[in-house]
This record gives structure tokens, sequence and C-alpha cells, in this order.
């Protein structure tokens, strides 16, 4: 078999990297590991950054994310007894979209099935040959058999633990981790959420987020050792450390109920550089990983996506390069804006195991700082709803 353009990954960047492709003529194959039901039973991110709003419409698939997604004006930052609204509309503009990542990608698969686009759902052993020449293609397996697929470039799109960035000689890529001491236990609950902005907590003992997928449906958050384990946490005690790490305003008005999934989250920040090898492209997870503090995980992967699928469609229709040469370059510029954000947060606003006092007064001077500063608001504002492409 033989197409344009290899995706490997059918999750949200690489169906969205397919769909504008299909849409500008340019023919794509996506490989999947797993199969369809699975991916759409992933529970991920729901904050959509202005930018990708823009792309979801580019593509012709925004119309239930138009109808159902909540429109973000703001958010909430709570230190101790402190509070501060971060007006996104007063400084930018611009809004934030909250719909689920499960529903985004339910639309992209949509889309993608009613155009005719090849899926290719339970691939394995996949091997990524020959990318740093002109004749670059993918192996794999389903069901025992070998297939070979043929292509003019491959875009990486398949997660942390995929092929893809592997694919790259260890001589050619440099990586940049820090590991965070402390996960994101998360629950999801059929309740109303306690507030209409997403409010981001801090307090003596630990962090907390108050987010939502609709109005019947919330997604909480605690800050957690790393050893810990879901089947440790009842829901009451849940809902008890909530209570105590949110405003006592919100806190006394917080519905609880049952918990329909619950889960821990480890916290990292990580980047690869180069983002592209040959022929080979990375794109998302593939390359990079943000802890979630920021909401910039899938906002990131879409501006890559950006990138890349303006590369392409200039070679495609113009047989110039020079997009595609420069793909690298141009997402890491913005990849490495959004992990400053995410780290930043992350610093801001969650209890440190090594945390001393001095550490503790930087904290509230910084929260101090944004509280009283318009200006550091605007700045704040800007990177939440996401910085230009």
């Amino acid at each position: 078999m033989r197409t344009q353009v290899a995706i490997i990954g059918g999750g949200p960047s690489g169906l969205l990297l397919s769909q504008l492709l299909h849409r500008q003529g340019i023919d794509t194959v996506v490989l999947e590991r797993k199969t369809k039901e699975y991916v759409l039973g992933r529970i991920r991110a729901g904050v959509l950054e202005a930018g990708l709003v823009d792309q979801m419409r580019t593509a012709g698939v925004s119309e239930r994310m138009d109808a159902e997604g909540i429109l973000h004006r703001g958010t909430v930052i709570s230190y101790g007894d402190t509070q501060i609204n971060i007006d996104f509309q007063a400084h930018t503009s611009k809004s934030v979209m909250i719909y689920g990542q499960t529903e985004l990608t339910r639309d992209l698969y949509e889309a993608r099935e009613a155009m005719s686009g090849n899926l290719v759902f339970g691939v394995n052993k996949v091997e990524i040959k020959d990318a740093d020449t002109t004749a670059p293609h993918v192996t794999y397996e389903i069901n025992g058999s070998m297939h070979r697929l043929d292509c003019d470039y491959i875009a990486g799109c398949d997660g942390f633990h995929g092929v893809s960035r592997q694919s790259i000689p260890k001589t050619v890529r440099h990586e940049y981790e820090k590991i965070y001491p402390f996960g994101w236990l998360g629950v999801l609950s059929e309740t109303p959420p306690v507030h209409h902005e997403l409010i981001y907590a801090s307090s003596d003992v630990g962090f907390a987020l108050c987010s939502m997928r609709n109005a019947q449906l919330s997604r909480y958050y605690v800050q957690c050792d790393l050893s810990d384990s879901p089947e440790n946490w009842s829901d009451n005690a849940f809902w008890d450390a909530l209570k105590r790490r949110i405003p006592e305003e919100h806190a006394d008005v917080l519905i609880t109920g049952p918990c329909i999934e619950k889960s821990i989250a480890p916290l990292r920040s990580f980047v690869c550089e180069p983002m592209q090898w040959g022929r080979l492209f990375l794109c998302g997870d593939a390359a990079h990983i943000v802890p979630p503090t920021g909401a910039k995980g899938l906002n990131t992967a879409a501006s890559d996506v950006h990138y890349l699928s303006q590369g392409l469609v200039q070679f495609y229709q113009s047989g110039e390069t020079a997009a595609i040469d420069a793909y690298s370059a141009k997402a890491l510029e913005r990849v490495w804006k959004a992990e400053r954000f995410s780290w930043w947060m992350t610093s801001l606003l969650h209890r440190f195991p090594d945390q001393n006092a001095f550490d503790f007064r930087m904290q509230q001077a910084e929260v101090a700082f944004l509280r009283d500063n318009p200006n550091a608001q605007a700045v704040f504002a800007e990177n939440y709803v996401g910085l230009p492409y």
C-alpha cells in the first residue's frame, strides 16, 4: 500500500492532522495500535485553547463542539485566603473552550469515516524504515500478517511510549526531563460543577483543581503522593480532601456523589529535540510532555499539527520545502514556552516535599504579584488562552 503521509497514532493529533490534510487533497493512512473503542474510552483533558478551537473549525468538525462546548472567559487562582479572578476576555479578547478530549476525538473519527479516511486499527510491531532517505516506509503486523506502507512523509503521533521517537537515533536526539515528586488523584463524578469557571487552588495540605466536562459532569483533582493508589481513597476521603483545599465559599456549596472514574497521574516535563529526522516528524506526546497544571498537553500537540500541516500543504501545492524544513525549530519554540508556563504554574501552586520557609515565602510573593499587577494577569491570560501560532 502507498500513501502520501503515513500517520502513526490514531489519537486526536493524528486524526486532526489527517483531517486537515484530507481537506487539502492530501492522502493519508492512520495506523493505530489499539481499537477505536479503546481510544475513545480514555479520559483526558478538556480545555481547548483558542487556536485549537479554530483548527477544529478549519477541519470542518466543530459543529458539536460549538453547540455543546462551554466557553470560559476566565479562571480562579486560589492560594490560602487569596483569590484572584483572571479575566481572559479583558486581557486578550479570547476565551478557552471546555470540551472533553474524548468527544473531540469522537468527532474526528466520525469525520474521517464520513470521508472514507483510511484508518487501520490493531497494528503491532510497527517499524519506521529509511526515514532519512527520500523513500521512507512503515512496516507493521495485523493478525500475524506483515504489511508495508510506502509514503513520502511519516508523522509520529503515537505518544510518549510509541515507536516514532525511538526511531530517531540516540546520537541525534536530545531529551530533557523533569519528574515532579507528586501526582494528581483525579475523579469524574456525575455532579454539577462547583463553579462556572475552573478553580486552581493551593492550600497548606496541597493542590486541587475543580474542572468540568459539562453541566452535569465534573472533573476534580487533588495532589497526592506518587506511591499512592486510587484504591486507598474512598469517595468520602476524596471529597473531604478537596473541600479542605478549595476556598470555603466553594467548599460549602460543593455537591458530592459517587466517583465514576478514579485514577492517579504522575507529573513530568519532557522535551525531545529535534522533532524531525529526515522525513519523520514527531507530534504531541511523542515529542513532549507537560504537567497538566497549565492545560497544555492536547493544545501543544495541536500547535505541532498546525505547523506540520501547513508545511505539508505548502510542499504538495508548490513543491517548496521551507516550512517542512523549519518544522522542528518552529514547533519547539512554542513548545518550550508552553513548558515554561506549565512548570511555572506547577511550581507556584503545589506543595513540594523539600519546600523550605524561603520557598514558601517566594510562592506567597509570586501570588501577591499576580494579584496586584494587571500586567502579570495579562501575561497569565495570554499564556492560558494560547500563544499565537
